[in-house]
């Protein structure tokens, strides 16, 4: 009997629970896609361009994954990135050097992390004021710097943009007959990057666990000897140098700065990583099922553009019922299976 029961596998995890549903769900939605829809959807260029098109978005997800597992919330992550852009544009077309604008961004990023982080964690005002302040504070600098849309003129960074990773053998023949190869931008290896890191992080180093349980347990992470301040401080500071980050490949994917950059992004952030399966509450969460948020968001919209739906409240309508199916689905999942467990 010993044996019988030593050889039945644990139950998933909530994290691991929540990210496997998700990761379900994007692919029956992208199969359906290609079912009903077919077209591009039938094309691994489609996949590309999702990435290609929402790198920061993934690498801003990240940042916003730890800090919501920690029990916090980030919504300057948008303005942050937006400020970046437009200071890196700025500087680059006044004769900089790409290195040194690397290091801006950055800076820009850490700045905001280690300010808010140390509002947060050592002060203990509520996150939501101090990061909406700070979301009030990077968009005033932005237009401040240049109310008209910028374009970056550096002929370095141009080349730079232009780098493309070619993948014949998942290209397509264009009706011409001739060979189309599928394209990456640096952007995605640099997002991708991140997702890595960042999951490395959370599972198997010290401070990642212990952002699990500060987000799932205050009191119980005090009493297992976890400098609580120290770890919240640090989880914005990581999701503040993400921003950084995200807003140089934001720059390198547009080529541009503009006031209105990166609108909204903090709100589809949120959105990627509740639908990845991180509980606003704290404690669960996976930067993978993070990354799936993202294109699951993300094949929703296009599903909804290639149905003919263009005009762009359909994809905030879509956007608002698809968070609304998953906090529902979270919470009917997690409810039923905590009751077995008190049950059993």
């Amino acid at each position: 009997m010993n044996n019988m029961k030593s050889l039945r596998r644990e139950p998933l995890s909530d994290t691991k629970l929540l990210m496997t549903i998700t990761i379900s769900i994007f692919v029956v939605m992208y199969l359906m896609a290609i079912g009903f829809l077919g077209g591009g959807f039938l094309h691994a260029q489609q996949v590309f361009d999702m990435l290609n098109d929402n790198a920061s978005l993934i690498i801003v997800s990240c940042g916003l994954t730890i800090v919501m597992i920690g029990g916090g919330i980030d919504i300057s992550v948008g303005a942050v990135t937006s400020l970046v852009v437009m200071s890196c544009v700025l500087y680059l077309n006044d004769g900089g050097n790409i290195f040194v604008a690397i290091l801006l961004a950055l800076g820009i990023g850490l700045a905001f992390g280690v300010v808010q982080g140390y509002l947060i964690s050592y002060l203990e005002i509520q996150p939501f004021i101090v990061t909406l302040a700070g979301m009030f504070f990077a968009r005033g600098m932005t237009t401040i710097l240049s109310v008209n849309p910028q374009k970056v003129t550096h002929e370095g960074f141009t080349s730079l943009r232009d780098v493309k990773i070619e993948i014949s053998w998942l290209g397509y023949t264009a009706k011409n007959g001739n060979l189309v190869p599928a394209r990456i931008e640096l952007g995605v290896v640099i997002a991708l990057i991140c997702v890595i890191v960042v999951f490395i992080l959370l599972k198997y180093i010290r401070l990642g666990r212990s952002f699990y349980a500060m987000g799932g347990n205050q009191q119980s992470a005090l009493m297992l000897g976890i400098n609580v301040k120290r770890t919240r401080f640090l989880s914005y500071v990581i999701c503040g140098l993400l921003s950084g980050i995200s807003g140089f490949v934001f720059m390198m994917h547009t080529g541009a700065g503009n006031a209105t950059n990166a609108a909204g992004m903090e709100m589809n952030a949120i959105a990627a990583s509740i639908i990845g399966g991180t509980l606003l509450t704290g404690g669960v969460g996976n930067v993978a099922g993070t990354f799936f948020g993202v294109m699951t968001l993300t094949t929703i919209k296009k599903i909804v553009v290639s149905s003919g739906l263009n005009d762009p409240w359909w994809q905030n309508i879509t956007t608002g019922g698809m968070l609304c199916f998953f906090i529902l689905l979270q919470s009917v999942v997690l409810g039923r299976r905590n009751g077995k467990k008190r049950a059993s």
